[in-house]
């Protein structure tokens, strides 16, 4: 009989017709899989083979509009999800009610944050405190009647392939010597499947992740950390015997576990690969054709995408790998990526009312790490001679200097959209960069003469920790004393100042933690909740509740 291995997450819900989802799941061999609906509604579809495991996207079909039901699945028609004996309510799939002539737009509540390690297991308390998504669903959990987010945000690092549990170590120690590269880190597709399975099989995310729609995109550590910082780190990470089996396999297990949950159903009916790999009795060579092929030429490949949820606009860049990193035309998005971010953004301008930009990677930091990163890029790319390029190369990889700012351009082209969007009679309310990865939280605001309120809301980690050292250098960052460093370093580099000014508004915040930005009409209010310690378990304590809007 077949089993369940991981899932069911809760992947695309259909904004526009309200009567539509996808449900992921893996299973233990191939089966038909089955999701029937409390009121009805449900679907089916054959499970695809990739190395060895076996996996599907069911299509959820006639769902009412506004409405919340029950699911279970089914492998080969006997009853696999719910769990026997769960402890959890029922998995419900809930949709928007579609807006028309006197019916408003469905308001939206986005939670987002990035980087979260495996959380360790129950009743145990590991080095990085109590999970933020863990401590959620406890509470989601407890009271039903509680308001959950429509969908859930996840910005990168959903699973770190070189920074492993002890409980990881020990099963890879068990399968290959750990004294061979890549040591202790993940080696090939069978390792990354298992990062997958330590942190979605936590009862608490694997109930949480069932019930509230997700959204996801790469950054480093899903990978490797750093990953595609420079052209010399790049090429060094090639030149060694485990790299190529390395990227090939977490570019194929990104495509399978959170790359085409992401995709609508119109998308993957068009999609050629899903499509070979559907068709296959083991998609296998398809799929890693395909990696090799977006490994190779990262412009053949675009892993970002666009979503629209009624009156606010979605879309999430690839901050990885899009870049561009020949140093005399270094970029952030290839040329191709950059125009579809701004054709995107601008395509029925004045037709939303909030645009949001996922970008993993923060487009404004505090002000002395920006400036240490443009000046970074300046002596990299010769600015001072050969001797300072070196020394700008050593810095950048021991210091993570590879963020919107390392990429001079790219700033300012981002920086110029923002303006472009926000300004004007056609301005939506809001735009709002929404990031992680810099290990605290905040809200910075450009000085631009905008029509629409601009915001850099940044929430990182959900579940990681931040050594006091670099606790220190992110509010030093943002100091006076910082600001007058990052200019010495800017006059070094003959940088000049950047395109646009800023100022934080709200942190920095340090702890794990999940925004959760509140959308409805032209309205917009931010959350902050930081998971922390309570008796024997944790809670969800509000550190901001502030309205973007209201002036």
């Amino acid at each position: 009989m077949a089993g369940l291995r991981l899932g069911p997450l809760l992947r695309h819900i259909d904004w526009d017709t309200g009567d539509a989802a996808t449900v992921w799941v893996e299973t233990d061999r191939p089966s038909n899989v089955q999701v029937r609906c409390a009121d009805g509604a449900g679907g089916s579809v054959r499970t695809f083979q990739i190395a060895g495991h076996h996996y599907a996207l069911v299509p959820v079909t006639g769902l009412t509009p506004g409405s919340t039901t029950a699911y279970e699945v089914l492998l080969d028609g006997v009853r696999v999800w719910p769990l026997p004996e769960s402890r959890f309510p029922a998995s419900t799939i809930s949709t928007p009610a579609v807006a028309g002539p006197g019916r408003p737009a469905p308001g939206l509540r986005i939670g987002f944050g990035s980087c979260r390690q495996a959380a360790p297991s129950a009743g145990s308390r590991g080095p990085h405190g109590p999970d933020a998504l863990d401590t959620l669903a406890g509470q989601l959990a407890a009271d039903p009647e509680a308001v959950r987010p429509d969908l859930l945000l996840l910005l990168g690092d959903q699973v770190y392939a070189d920074q492993l549990s002890a409980a990881t170590r020990r099963w890879l120690a068990a399968r290959r010597d750990l004294r061979e590269p890549p040591g202790a880190q993940v080696a090939d597709y069978e390792e990354y499947t298992r990062l997958y399975y330590e942190s979605w099989l936590d009862p608490e995310i694997r109930w949480l992740l069932s019930t509230v729609p997700s959204l996801q995109m790469f950054d480093d550590h899903d990978v490797v950390d750093d990953w595609n910082t420079s052209a010399s780190w790049l090429a060094e990470m090639r030149a060694t015997p485990w790299w190529q089996e390395r990227v090939l396999s977490g570019l194929m297990s990104y495509w399978v576990y959170q790359h085409l949950g992401n995709l609508s159903p119109a998308e993957l009916a068009a999609d050629k690969l899903y499509e070979a790999v559907r068709a296959s009795p083991d998609g296998t060579d398809a799929l890693r054709a395909f990696a090799a092929e977006a490994d190779a030429d990262p412009a053949s490949v675009r892993w970002s995408y666009r979503r629209d949820f009624g009156r606010v606009r979605l879309l999430m860049v690839d901050t990885r790998a899009a870049r561009v990193l020949a140093e005399d035309r270094r970029a952030m998005l290839d040329p191709a990526e950059q125009q579809w971010l701004r054709d995107n953004a601008l395509e029925g301008h004045g037709g939303y009312d909030h645009l949001l930009v996922g970008s993993s990677l923060p487009w404004l930091m505090p002000p002395l790490i920006h400036d240490a990163e443009g000046w970074n890029a300046a002596l990299c790319r010769g600015e001072r001679g050969e001797r300072w390029a070196r020394i700008g190369e050593d810095l950048r990889r021991r210091s993570d200097l590879e963020h919107w700012a390392a990429f001079p351009a790219s700033f300012a082209a981002l920086s110029d959209l923002v303006e472009e969007v926000a300004t004007g009679p056609r301005a939506p309310a809001t735009v709002c960069v929404l990031s992680g990865d810099v290990h605290h939280a905040y809200v910075a605001e450009p000085l631009i003469p905008s029509t629409a309120r601009v915001f850099q809301l940044t929430c990182s980690p959900v579940h990681n920790s931040i050594h006091t050292a670099v606790k220190l250098g992110f509010r030093l960052g943002w100091s006076k004393a910082g600001r007058w460093i990052g200019r010495l370093l800017a006059k070094h580099g003959r940088t000049g100042r950047p395109p646009v000014a800023w100022r934080r508004t709200g942190g920095p915040w340090f702890g794990n933690q999940l925004m959760t930005l509140g959308l409805s009409g032209r309205s917009a209010r931010l959350k902050l909740d930081q998971a922390r310690r309570s008796g024997k378990g944790a809670r969800l304590v509000t550190v901001l509740d502030r309205d973007l809007t209201g002036g």
